[in-house]
């Protein structure tokens, strides 16, 4: 409740009449102040005008019949009251004084030790501490909102960046929940290195500024963030970190994805250009090799190397019509088929090699049809160069090809396991590049 004309609203609340009547003179002498006194017997009643914020100061005596000051203090606090409650006692006592003061009591006094003097005090003490707190509860809401809806993750941690606080973002971002994270040190998340370097960074200047880190979550996804961290002390000396944590993953991947698909039209460019200029003295040495065919009538010492030039004539054409055809946009050609008739027509395709190598294979299917809108050809072709990448990752007559695929409410999950050696660490990132291959005589066009 505000005050109105300077007029203060006061409640004291006491069980005995007598009592309420000595407290009521004590304020009513005060002078200085314009102040409107009422009383309240009845616990039940005193909390209805605490919910109701009926007045800006109660006076609480600490015997309530059954129920006492402090029971009623508690209880206003629990009701988030912010209007100042002042305990009244008998007699002195340190225990309840204490007690009131930690309930939430913002002063005491004690009924045989009344003054004006220490009554208007009171009154004066506690409005003044009062209309600071709620300035500060104020802030604290307003601070609190921003940490709560910050789109970024916002936290608190100690030292050793285990989380104390955190929004709801940062429960989001590592995929842990919040009491999850009470027990998780953000140095869990990162590699070694970049924890020693963060370690130096808050020993040497309490400070780490935008850097970029990468961290796993606890799906085991990898997330690129821009970390920001800096060191305060609480009011006992103990240090404690404030953390911010950017998400750029998506970012990142753009950017990755724009990148790449420069480099795909800058190569594009560039093999046209390469296969224009390789294909006309290709088609020279072809028309020249065609007119040899007719000019010599005797071809018994020179046919051998005459199908060894037009053989690898033909490669290198080959070779231009693919690279090509991988620097044009393809045209897709969409319709709806079942992902087993796919598969299994890829299967057909790499039959072949499959009983050749003596590889084991095994296929799983949903029992219904996993009908998908798709071009069938490319991804039969995709299909088919994972099955044959398979096949030739494994050793001869020890090889297990697993085919499996599931059907889910909102899509299907296809899967190709092989046994065989893997892929190397260092071509995990590459593996979707152009041109780029691992194999003696491959193109990088799979």
């Amino acid at each position: 409740m505000t005050q109105t004309n300077n007029l203060t609203h006061i409640l004291i609340i006491d069980d005995d009449e007598d009592d309420f009547f000595i407290t009521s003179e004590y304020i009513k002498k005060i002078n200085d102040r314009n102040l409107r006194i009422d009383w309240c017997f009845k616990y039940k009643d005193a909390i209805e005008h605490i919910k109701e914020r009926n007045y800006e100061l109660y006076f609480i005596d600490y015997y309530l019949g059954a129920r006492t000051g402090l029971d009623l203090i508690k209880e206003a606090v629990q009701l988030q009251c912010e209007e100042p409650l002042v305990l009244l006692t008998g007699k002195g006592n340190q225990f309840i004084d204490r007690e009131a003061m930690q309930a939430g009591a913002m002063d005491y006094l004690v009924k045989s030790d009344l003054t004006v003097e220490k009554v208007e005090r009171c009154i004066r003490y506690s409005l003044e501490r009062a209309t600071t707190v709620k300035a500060l509860r104020a802030n604290e809401r307003k601070y609190r909102n921003i940490f709560e809806r910050s789109k970024d993750a916002v936290f608190l941690a100690s030292e050793q960046l285990v989380f104390r606080d955190v929004n709801d973002a940062t429960s989001g971002l590592l995929q842990y929940s919040k009491p999850q994270l009470s027990s998780i040190s953000l140095y869990d998340m990162l590699e070694e290195k970049e924890n020693k370097f963060i370690s130096a960074q808050l020993a040497s200047t309490g400070l780490v500024n935008d850097r970029e880190i990468e961290l796993q979550s606890a799906g085991g996804e990898k997330k690129t963030c821009i970390l920001s961290l800096s060191t305060e002390r609480d009011i006992n000396g103990g240090i404690f970190v404030h953390g911010l944590l950017h998400d750029v993953t998506e970012l990142k991947k753009a950017e990755k994805a724009t990148l790449q698909a420069e480099k795909l039209a800058a190569t594009g460019r560039l093999v046209q250009t390469l296969a224009h200029e390789v294909r006309n003295p290709l088609n020279n040495i072809n028309l020249s090799l065609e007119q040899l065919h007719h000019e010599i009538s005797d071809l018994s010492d020179t046919e051998m190397y005459m199908e060894i030039i037009q053989r690898n004539s033909k490669r290198i054409s080959d070779i231009i019509t693919e690279l090509l055809n991988s620097s044009r946009p393809a045209e897709m050609s969409m319709h709806n088929k079942p992902l087993q008739v796919i598969m299994d027509e890829s299967i057909a395709s790499a039959l072949d090699r499959i009983t050749l190598q003596k590889i084991k294979l095994q296929i799983k299917y949903a029992d219904k049809p996993a009908y998908i809108r798709a071009d069938e050809e490319k991804l039969k072709l995709a299909f088919l160069n994972i099955i044959i990448n398979a096949v030739e990752a494994m050793e001869e007559d020890n090889g297990l090809l697993t085919i499996s695929i599931e059907n889910d409410k909102s899509f299907h999950t296809v899967r190709i396991k092989d046994n065989g050696s893997g892929i190397a660490e260092e071509n995990l990132s590459k593996l979707f590049e152009p041109y780029f291959t691992s194999k003696r005589n491959g193109l990088g066009l799979g």
